[in-house]
């Protein structure tokens, strides 16, 4: 059996508004190769993004590997950490309290990933030194701004016919 390709995925999600529009990010890192990659939602949770910078960065992955994720975000690292998705599962999708799971679509997603890909995750500082975890913010951001842009365009109304008295 060939050895699993070990790769470090750094990501960020982001929100102006919460809801409002949401942007995530991920870097990752593969033999001294960098990959960066983005995206944007017009309308979403902080959480949703924080999910899906991590479950974007797996997908991304073209065949089984080690993976190592870097998150500020205690909501989508916690649950693996202190394995509470077990209990999730267990109690069909609800929490210790008997409230509804948040994001089921998106934590099902990630476990499909995590039956593919050996993963482990680590919770870093948010906003803090750590270069790669301000570059996912950085880029989250920046998705954030495109996605508005465009959402600008395009509610913008065309003139279709210019009056001769113009």
């Amino acid at each position: 059996m060939a050895k699993k390709k070990v790769v470090e995925i750094y990501t960020d999600g982001a929100c102006s508004g919460n809801p409002g529009a949401g942007g995530w990010a991920a870097v990752l890192l593969y033999n001294g190769h960098r990959k960066e990659i983005s995206g944007a939602d017009a309308n979403t949770t902080n959480n949703r993004m924080e999910l899906t910078a991590i479950i974007e960065g797996l997908k991304i992955l073209k065949e089984p590997c080690k993976v190592t994720i870097y998150s500020d975000s205690a909501y989508s690292v916690e649950p693996f950490l202190k394995n509470w998705i077990d209990g999730w599962i267990m109690r069909g999708w609800r929490t210790a309290s008997k409230d509804d799971v948040k994001n089921v679509d998106l934590w099902q997603e990630l476990l499909s990933l995590m039956q593919i890909h050996e993963v482990n995750y680590i919770k870093v500082k948010g906003h803090a030194d750590n270069e790669l975890n301000n570059r996912c913010d950085q880029l989250a951001r920046a998705a954030i701004k495109q996605s508005e842009i465009a959402q600008a365009k395009s509610t913008l109304t065309p003139i279709t016919q210019i009056p001769n008295d113009v």
